[in-house]
């Protein structure tokens, strides 16, 4: 990676269609489920270049944390939030310190996915929320993945086993659901193509792909339907991404 990478992905971060949409179901999610008396202290880890905590601190407080180093020094330069240099598997703070811990398409990137898990509920104060999201099902795994150096990818079912011992799940859905067909049938399409062996450098390779003002139009309004749908807990079957609330009891 370099900072040309990161410049980019800095803007696909807070611009493409993807991401807005996400954060919008994201940020509104967590509305319904913190509580009122606010405001809240937060960890956010692997923050990448800092979007979602900007956007994280309409509820408090937050604390970033990002692993990768020129990454970190990227956002550190260029990003005023509150950001230390550090791992999801050994985080620096002191057990239940925090009332939200979240981790937006990180523990993908983690062989040791079930200590990162265990590492976020740790810092999680009683009765506290752990919030994830992941990329969903691995018969999708392509180009997109290995650029982003994903180590694997969920279904509901696996990602819910990781969080089964010392709380509960307060909700789980799986979410880009409308694109998940036409997405699906591009990548497994890909697979059959020349096109596939091809490496692609860019900050995302999807991201790169469908992008431009008419995916940015058409695919957004498609996309921002579900966050009525997930406000109003109803759990989507299938879906390119996953997410996941734990709540720490006592």
């Amino acid at each position: 990676m370099n900072q040309e990478y990161y410049k980019q992905y800095y803007h696909i971060e807070r611009e493409h269609w993807w991401f807005v949409v996400r954060n919008q179901i994201i940020i509104n999610h967590l509305k319904q489920a913190l509580p009122a008396q606010r405001p809240l202290k937060i960890l956010n880890v692997g923050v990448a270049t800092g979007h979602s905590s900007e956007l994280l601190g309409v509820f408090g407080g937050v604390k970033s944390v990002e692993y990768d180093l020129e990454c970190y020094a990227f956002t550190k330069a260029n990003v005023p939030i509150d950001l230390i240099q550090g791992s999801i598997l050994e985080l620096p703070f002191d057990d239940e310190t925090y009332d939200l811990v979240c981790a937006f398409d990180v523990i993908e990137h983690v062989e040791e996915h079930q200590l990162a898990v265990d590492e976020m509920k740790r810092v999680c104060k009683p009765n506290g929320l752990v919030c994830v999201t992941v990329p969903a099902f691995m018969f999708l795994w392509n180009q997109h993945d290995d650029v982003n150096h994903h180590v694997r990818r969920y279904t509901m079912a696996e990602l819910g086993e990781l969080f089964k011992k010392s709380g509960k799940i307060v909700f789980s859905s799986y979410f880009n659901f409308w694109l998940f067909f036409p997405i699906a049938f591009f990548r497994l399409l890909s697979k059959l193509l020349p096109l596939h062996q091809q490496k692609i450098e860019d900050a995302g390779s999807d991201f790169t792909v469908m992008n431009g003002p008419v995916f940015q139009k058409i695919f957004g309004r498609i996309f921002k339907t579900e966050d009525w749908l997930i406000q109003k807990k109803i759990k989507l079957f299938v879906g390119v991404s996953a997410l996941l609330t734990w709540q720490k009891t006592k």
